[in-house]
């Protein structure tokens, strides 16, 4: 297979970057003889692909990664929530495509099938399919010293400050934990047996590997209640504004019921009174307030359920608000509090979120499942205690994140139920022994996972290669009080014995501390400039690599992240994508696109260098080091995208990195040849900034239309985000 780079196309801001920024890349790829593609991954696409209508690049590209000629460079995509999969369905039938409607509650076999092809789209599932290693993410040394330099803003805690977390600690996914280590390959299948004594088998066939870890673990939905009803007591008698922490699209079973339970919670009256006419309406409190109120026009007693939710919001402890301008609170849509993005916010803005006028205020931050919540309550207290954190002093946190072949997928796959009735859940080997049970209820929500050996052992070879490499300490964040990670820490304590695995382990500082001994841990080395890495699981791999970057340097969006694949190719990410749905409704309304392209500027980098190892083309190693030089370059003259209209935005700050990346080609000697291919265009483009510039900034202030949201018109988002006849002509050209 001829080596080449795979551009993933996916969905909002950074789709519509693509098509500002990829032109560029594949112009100057092509003159240095790198082939670059590109394969649509998007929400849509994923959509059509289930039903026959578009390529199933995802599969693709998931068989891909398993092998030593991957390189893939992967944008940030939507992990759907209901109501994000119901819009896109929406839409693309709107624009013609013959596609079902999603089956709220499937009723017939064909419907049960519909329902599979979308489950398959919904929540993370794209990460899982494409992460065939595991995860090494971090700042780079440019981003550091920006930041040092130009430090963003962390604000205190008030003296006198209420914020904090409220958790269950008790009968939830955390405390009901039970964990097993398969001793051979083996086939589990998954049962419930009820009182009345019939059996229900929830899952046939879980085939499972020698080594290989296998979780179950449930959450009380009678505990849930009663946690709510405390939480909302607090918030109301303490008169902090109320606000619900999850992962409702990675944990894409569990998080939206447990969703909809504080959604009945809040407005309790509200569904004791009218929940069967919203049952019979099909609007469910698992896909948000949003949803209930959008579809209450309907109903023959819309406007009064409308008039009692309303009154219950006045009546009840004061609500957190995404949007106050908009009226959209922190329970309208289960997607838009996403946990790990959310709760580093309120650190940073001084414990405090906003209410229904704007208004900045201390909150209750309502963590219902306890097994990270101590990870954020350790962070406030600090900051309560030490102070805000200063980015131009601190060290900083790189994470090595265990993920490799789906592990640790908790709630994210077909292995998490909703209770149909009171019994006994069993996990049972193919000889039918039980090697795992729970007594459950009636709507409690259990949940099984995997984590697979191989990548626990390349897991923790990653992480002693870093320590050893970067001469940093590597904490491995493991509670040995819960059953998961005793399990892991077995396995962890195993392999960095056998230097056969992890090599020369002389120099290499290695500790295992629970998550909350860690995070106080890395928080005292950050506070003295020093660098911690943890190294964690898939769950809180995804919450550490939010949370200490956003802290450092303002925002997630501009880590370096590499995943070295276990085969032996590269999967290249380029940052969150958790404030991509903002961008795009700035653009529609002004043409302004604030979206940083920084990470994906990163990960092209080892991408190219990837491609030279591969193909042994010196050429690309020239382009990836030019690159490099001219992202720092981009950084000290502060090119990335401003706030507001009138200043560079997402498009601008492409051509300057084109710009600077011309001129470090042109001026390199390396490649003489490659040198003065791009002499002309460093020049051009050099005379011609102002011009570009103006042209650029002159489609600002208007709307702008881009043909769909989740699949729009490639023609006119083309031309909206090349505004430059100037540029174009000048990339084009080359």
């Amino acid at each position: 297979m001829a080596a080449r780079i795979i551009y993933t196309h996916t969905d909002e801001a950074p789709l519509l970057a693509t098509y500002s920024f990829l032109p560029i890349v594949s112009a100057y790829a092509a003159k240095a003889g790198v082939e670059v593609e590109t394969r649509d991954i998007s929400v849509a696409s994923r959509i059509l692909a289930q039903f026959g209508l578009a390529d199933d690049a995802l599969g693709e590209l998931g068989e891909l990664a398993k092998t030593p000629e991957a390189n893939i460079v992967k944008l940030p995509n939507i992990s759907a929530s209901i109501p994000q999969l119901k819009a896109a369905i929406k839409e693309l039938q709107t624009q013609g495509y013959q596609i079902p409607d999603y089956p709220e509650a499937p009723s017939t076999p064909e419907e049960e099938e519909i329902r599979a092809k979308y489950d398959k789209v919904k929540g993370s599932a794209v990460n899982p399919v494409l992460r065939e290693g595991n995860s090494d993410r971090r700042a780079p040394g440019s981003v550091k010293a920006y930041a040092k330099a130009h430090p963003h803003t962390n604000k205190p805690f008030s003296d006198d400050s209420q914020t904090t977390v409220a958790t269950m600690g008790a009968r939830d996914f955390k405390s009901n934990e039970k964990s097993v280590t398969i001793p051979a390959d083996d086939t589990l299948s998954i049962v419930l047996e009820k009182a009345d004594g019939e059996t229900v088998t929830l899952l046939a066939e879980l085939p499972v590997l020698e080594g290989e870890i296998v979780d179950a673990t449930y959450m009380s939905v009678a505990n849930l209640h009663a946690f709510l009803e405390n939480a909302l007591a607090k918030a109301k008698a303490d008169d902090v504004l109320f606000s619900l922490h999850l992962k409702a699209t990675m944990m894409k079973v569990s998080d939206p019921i447990i969703f909809g339970h504080v959604v009945k919670a809040y407005f309790k009256d509200v569904f004791e009174k009218y929940g069967a006419d919203l049952q019979a309406a099909g609007l469910s409190a698992n896909d948000g307030l949003g949803a209930i109120l959008s579809g209450l026009s309907g109903l023959e007693k819309g406007a009064e359920i409308e008039a009692a939710i309303k009154a219950a919001i006045a009546a009840g402890p004061r609500l957190s608000y995404v949007n106050s301008d908009k009226g959209i609170t922190n329970l309208h849509v289960p997607s838009d509090v996403i946990i790990d993005a959310s709760i580093p916010a309120l650190v940073r803005n001084g414990g405090k979120l906003w209410g229904v006028d704007g208004g900045e205020d201390d909150t209750l931050a309502v963590i219902p499942d306890s097994s990270y919540a101590g990870v954020y309550q350790t962070v406030i207290d600090d900051v309560k205690k030490n102070g805000p954190l200063d980015p131009a002093t601190i060290g900083t946190v790189p994470n090595v994140g265990l993920m490799a072949q789906k592990a640790e997928e908790y709630g994210s796959h077909d292995k998490t139920f909703e209770i149909s009735a009171a019994g006994t859940v069993r996990v049972l080997n193919k000889a039918g022994d039980v090697l795992i049970e729970h007594d459950v209820e009636v709507g409690d929500i259990w949940r099984a996972c995997q984590t697979k050996d191989i990548p626990v052992r390349d897991w923790v070879k990653l992480a002693v290669s870093r320590a050893r490499d970067s001469k940093t300490p590597a904490i491995f964040w493991l509670d040995e009080s819960r059953a998961h990670d005793a399990s892991l820490i077995a396995k962890v304590t195993k392999y960095l014995a056998d230097t056969s695995i992890v090599g020369d382990t002389e120099g290499a500082d290695i500790k295992i501390l629970s998550p909350e001994l860690a995070t106080a841990y890395s928080l005292e080395r950050l506070r003295n400039g020093e660098d911690t890495i943890s190294v964690t699981g898939n769950v809180l791999r995804d919450y550490n690599t939010d949370l200490f970057p956003i802290l450092e340097v303002g925002t997630s969006a501009k880590m370096l992240s590499i995943v070295p694949l276990i085969a032996g190719g590269g999967l290249f990410e380029t940052g969150a994508g958790g404030s991509a749905p903002k961008h795009v409704q700035q653009l529609v309304e002004e043409d302004y696109l604030r979206w940083d392209s920084l990470g994906e500027f990163f990960a092209l980098v080892p991408a190219f260098e990837k491609y030279a190892e591969q193909a042994s083309a010196p050429a690309a190693k020239v382009l990836a080091g030019a690159l490099d030089r001219a992202t720092a370059t981009f950084l000290e003259n502060d090119r990335s995208p401003g706030r507001k209209l009138g200043t560079t935005d997402n498009r601008g700050s492409h051509f300057y990195l084109g710009l600077y990346w011309a001129q470090e080609l042109a001026a390199q000697t390396e490649d003489t040849e490659l040198a003065a291919a791009f002499k002309g265009l460093a020049e051009t483009l050099a005379a011609n900034e102002a011009k570009i510039v103006e042209e650029l900034l002159a489609v600002q202030g208007k709307p702008a239309d881009i043909g769909g949201y989740y699949l729009p018109d490639a023609e006119k988002v083309t031309a909206v985000m090349r505004p430059s006849a100037t540029l174009n002509e000048a990339i084009d050209s080359l």
